[in-house]
């Protein structure tokens, strides 16, 4: 019974969701109402509430849901390749609906969109290719510089990709980051290296 539950509601959730995705490439998020978002999927307004707080909590649920899910399923090393390449064909077929959300949203919605649900995944991707380049595990200082400044960065990225300031392609951004984050990661081992080597000889 609570799984019939659960399905019902969540195929409600994807109607309302599918619904303001068609009026978001119509006109500004801020001009669209609850009452409109219901009214495009045959429902009434009170039922809204019954699954979201506000309009935005509807956007940061339909981006949980499409886009950051994608990332989830391949937690870890791949993120730079099959999530994250998967990421930007996500945003590439949905491009209007996402330029209307960045549009209209103020950055600190997206800050929050992307920080709360990238961090744990970046985390874990920087630990591991922290293991396979040889840096100390011991170091969190640094990891934890690893991890916000590759959350920021990636955020960054693909604001500025999906807004077309950068001509590269998915694949080509999917490269760059890798070899950067590996580059970064064995230059602080060879850093740390070197400071073990004076303090022995010291």
């Amino acid at each position: 019974m609570k799984h019939k539950s659960y399905e019902s509601s969540h195929a409600t959730k994807q109607a309302i969701c599918s619904s303001l995705k068609e009026l978001m490439v119509q006109k500004p998020l801020d001009k669209i109402t609850v009452s409109e978002i219901m009214d495009h999927c045959g429902m009434v307004r009170q039922h809204f509430y019954y699954h979201f707080e506000d309009i935005y909590d509807l956007v940061r649920w339909m981006f949980q849901e499409e886009a950051i899910s994608l990332l989830k399923r391949q937690e870890g090393v791949l993120l730079w390749q099959e999530g994250l390449l998967q990421l930007f064909q996500y945003l590439q077929e949905n491009r209007a609906v996402c330029l209307c959300a960045l549009n209209s949203l103020s950055r600190n919605h997206l800050k929050h969109f992307f920080y709360t649900d990238l961090y744990a995944i970046i985390r874990h991707t920087v630990i591991t290719v922290a293991d396979e380049v040889g840096l100390v595990s011991g170091e969190e200082g640094d990891l934890e510089l690893f991890t916000h400044f590759y959350v920021i960065a990636l955020a960054g990225l693909v604001e500025s990709w999906l807004l077309g300031e950068i001509d590269k392609t998915p694949e080509e951004l999917i490269r760059f980051t890798d070899k950067l984050l590996r580059d970064q990661m064995r230059g602080s081992v060879l850093r740390q290296t070197q400071q073990d080597g004076k303090e022995d000889v010291l």
